[in-house]
């Protein structure tokens, strides 16, 4: 190679390596930066085209990440895993929505019990801090009090915002992250409420809270005023004030503009410039399914990545993970009937909206937000002895806009959870495996 020739090539690696893209660049869009793809997944993504083609040969547009896990037994029934991803990158953001709500439930639970008090307990919620508010009643409990157990309830079946925000007050922002980060997920960052408009600051300050095992109904004020709840095994979490607050490497920024005006997600003003998501949470596919696995599998996982549940408090996740809304008394979602069985199991079912199989139960948590849909389940039927771990995320906001309410949900979203998980079933349906699952530990009772 002669001299001139050695120019050239040195400045097409300099040009080609600046023209790439990275986490912390000011981008408008998603780039084309691919993350960690297993052929045989996109082997079997690339067979059904009909279903996945459009979305397949546009990856950047769509963004689409996914985790899958094979499970086999041994002669035990102790399983093992065999994890395929598809465009996998810890470092390429998206917004995870309401996928974080199941760590709040979990750490809210290991928090109860390092403090000896029971999930049922009275849980009064108070103000000590700009754009706190106070929660002294619950009138979707039998009780008619809050408490950590019907929060996760709420949280586990429907998805409520406001649950999600009461467990995040309880933890603290940093005990939240850093007990995330002790655990071995470090990648994840949950740093604010959801669907209220708080700055950075206000986040960092979580609200004082009281748990009162004692109280089995509302209070009359003549008892709140004598001090007599004082005497029902009263535990107190004071105010909380996070110092450490994690950060992203750098700046995030998507899309071609946003709206702004009529609340938190809907604008009525567009400004022309791309969205920030530098200060919101962010929760990669690997540390979402490596937190699933902890809890449904904690045998499998190293001592420091389980969390600190009972017996009892598996049985009561598993349970409310895989409930529908029609079986649910407290709170009694019966009569809503847009709350199908699919309302919150995305995978498999979510573009339809009749009654699910018996025989198959999703253990779950799916998001949705600023145009990207994701979930997080683990997959049983019972019947055919079929069991799998899949997590999956895509972005469904071609027009680049955030906050105009015109996401392609219907139209992209839900027809490529519900086909990749049907994808995937059907595989593990005629997948030879070397002995059949025994599942009965998943097989929980329902309120029905």
């Amino acid at each position: 190679m002669n001299h001139k020739t050695l120019i050239i090539w040195l400045l097409l690696f300099v040009a080609l390596h600046n023209s790439i893209p990275t986490f912390a660049q000011s981008v408008p869009d998603l780039g084309t930066r691919l993350g960690k793809t297993d052929k045989f997944l996109a082997d079997l993504l690339s067979s059904r085209p009909e279903l996945f083609g459009k979305v397949l040969t546009n990856p950047s547009a769509y963004d689409v990440q996914i985790v899958y896990t094979q499970i086999n037994r041994d002669a035990q029934n102790r399983p093992s895993f065999k994890t395929y991803r598809y465009q996998v990158d810890k470092d390429r953001y998206f917004y995870p929505a309401s996928t974080v709500k199941l760590p709040a439930v979990l750490l809210a639970l290991e928090k109860l019990n390092a403090l000896g008090v029971p999930r049922d307990a009275a849980m009064i919620t108070d103000s000590a801090y700009a754009g706190q508010t106070r929660v002294q009643r619950d009138t979707t409990a039998q009780t008619g009090l809050p408490s950590v157990a019907q929060y996760a309830r709420k949280i586990l079946i429907t998805s409520d915002n406001d649950a999600f925000n009461r467990l995040y007050e309880l933890v603290g922002q940093c005990p939240f992250n850093d007990g995330l980060k002790a655990k071995g997920y470090g990648n994840t960052r949950i740093v604010h409420r959801l669907s209220l408009p708080l700055t950075p600051d206000q986040n960092a300050h979580t609200n004082p809270v009281a748990l009162l095992p004692g109280l089995r109904k509302v209070p009359t004020r003549q008892e709140v005023e004598s001090g007599a709840l004082l005497n029902k095994d009263l535990k107190l979490v004071n105010a909380q004030f996070c110092d450490h607050t994690p950060q992203a490497p750098g700046p995030i920024l998507r899309g071609t503009g946003y709206m702004v005006g009529r609340n938190y997600y809907v604008g009525d003003s567009l400004v022309k410039k791309p969205f920030e998501f530098t200060a919101k949470n962010a929760f990669p596919l690997d540390d979402q399914q490596a937190i699933l696995r902890a809890l449904l599998f904690p045998e499998s996982v190293a001592p420091k990545q389980r969390f600190n549940l009972r017996p009892d408090d598996y049985r009561f996740v598993y349970q409310y993970m895989s409930q529908l809304p029609r079986e649910t008394r407290w709170p009694n979602y019966k009569a809503d009937t847009s709350l199908y069985d699919s309302y919150c199991k995305f995978l498999l079912f979510g573009d339809q909206k009749t009654p699910m199989p018996k025989s198959i139960r999703i253990f779950n948590k799916v998001g949705d937000a600023y145009g990207y849909l994701l979930d997080n389940a683990y997959v049983v039927d019972f019947d055919k002895g079929v069991e799998f771990m899949l997590t999956a995320m895509i972005s469904c906001n071609s027009d680049g806009i955030f906050n105009d309410d015109k996401y392609d949900y219907d139209s992209v979203g839900y027809p490529f959870m519900g086909n990749l998980g049907r994808l995937i079933y059907d595989y593990e349906v005629n997948r030879k495996k070397p002995r059949q699952p025994d599942l009965s530990r998943f097989r929980v009772p329902y309120d029905q």
